[in-house]
């Protein structure tokens, strides 16, 4: 019986380590089809995501879906901590339970008890090792608390950090691409002089935001969990906009920049394919066509309206479609397992930026004139 206990001791130590490295340590994304920190995520958030649907009124689904990224993160540290201090538990009463208490006691509750306390370095003294191989691993498991510690210091931070500068870039997208953005807003609105010129230097900005999203989202996967501040926004709304505007320059927006369009699509496209990867969402069509023939005519006219030429004809057709679905069966499978809204081609008429509104301002107010506003645009 002590021969299995140091067994699944050491196994439970093991275990926790490795996954604590591969989480927290290892900046690269894990390719081993069985993961018990996968597994975790998995058999959480699907079932967190039923209550919220099951019990939580409609208007309130974004905030408690939110809730499950810190809170997720937190239980996992737990568990981890608790599996720790149970493993090393168990290598105690292997060894005998050679704790010497006050009064005497010992058994594996005792020894759990001596784990705990030594893991947090708490030094009671009520519990003390009396055996060279109890000594032995106090001073191991002390170490493995301060480096747990340690890790959960440097990492938060980080993580902290990570989401911050992805926040930053879709927030931007407001006045940029509307609320939530759209391809036909992104262009609409570099209609302008040098519109073409700021829109390159727009998807420049997102190639590069594409691979920190992806470099980050491999090394902390726990932050595709995070959702944004807006209910109308998120890291996949706004990776499937800027993904539909390069399809349509690529497609053929006359006079646009075609080359850094196409590189961003590149750089775009991997960073959703690999999350799919990350997530095992297997890419699938979507049940209804984002952009059926006469939504592409209706994009057309609205562009054409702003003073961007968009190719037409069967071939420019045929290759916008062949560019979506290098990516839209990605998007919907992830849309639909992190439980967020695919954003339409063409914005809907009359919807305000998120900009423009306030709850502390009745409506109409803070809001242009409608005989000023006609016509204009950024």
């Amino acid at each position: 019986m002590k021969i299995v206990a140091t067994l699944c001791g050491i196994a439970l130590i093991a275990v926790v380590l490795w996954e604590g490295f591969e989480t927290i340590v290892l900046p690269r994304r894990v390719t081993r089809r069985f993961r018990l920190t996968r597994l975790f995520y998995r058999r959480t958030w699907l079932p967190w995501t039923k209550m919220v649907r099951t019990f939580v009124p409609a208007r309130r689904h974004e905030t408690w879906l939110s809730f499950f990224g810190p809170l997720s993160l937190l239980l996992l540290l737990s568990i981890w901590a608790g599996g720790l201090i149970t493993g090393f538990a168990l290598l105690h009463w292997a060894a005998g339970s050679a704790v010497l208490t006050r009064d005497g006691s010992t058994g594996f509750l005792i020894d759990l008890y001596m784990s705990g306390t030594t893991f947090f370095t708490l030094g009671l003294g009520d519990a003390v090792p009396r055996s060279t191989t109890a000594r032995f691993l106090v001073v191991i498991e002390s170490g493995m608390g301060f480096a747990f510690l340690a890790l959960v210091i440097g990492y938060l931070p980080a993580l902290n950090q990570s989401f911050s500068r992805r926040e930053v870039s879709i927030s931007l997208l407001d006045a940029r691409a509307g609320s939530p953005p759209t391809a036909s807003e992104m262009l609409r609105r570099h209609g302008h002089e040098r519109g073409m010129e700021a829109l390159r230097q727009l998807l420049h900005e997102w190639e590069r935001w594409s691979a920190e999203f992806l470099e980050g989202h491999l090394s902390y996967p726990v932050l595709a969990y995070f959702r944004s501040q807006h209910d109308n926004q998120s890291w996949l709304a706004a990776l499937t906009a800027i993904l539909d505007t390069c399809a349509l320059v690529m497609a053929g927006v006359e006079g646009a920049c075609e080359r850094q369009a196409e590189l961003t699509f590149a750089m775009a496209r991997h960073a959703m394919v690999d999350l799919s990867l990350v997530f095992r969402t297997r890419p699938h069509e979507a049940e209804h066509n984002r952009l059926p023939p006469e939504k592409l005519m209706e994009l057309r006219a609205t562009l054409t309206a702003a003073g961007i030429k968009l190719h037409e004809g069967g071939a420019a057709d045929l290759k916008l479609t062949e560019l979506r679905w290098l990516y839209e069966p990605y998007v919907h499978a992830l849309a639909g397992y992190f439980r967020v809204s695919v954003p339409p081609w063409i914005a809907e008429e009359d919807r305000v930026d998120n900009w423009q509104a306030s709850t502390w301002e009745p409506s109409g107010i803070g809001r242009m004139p409608a005989e000023r506003a006609k016509g204009e645009h950024f």
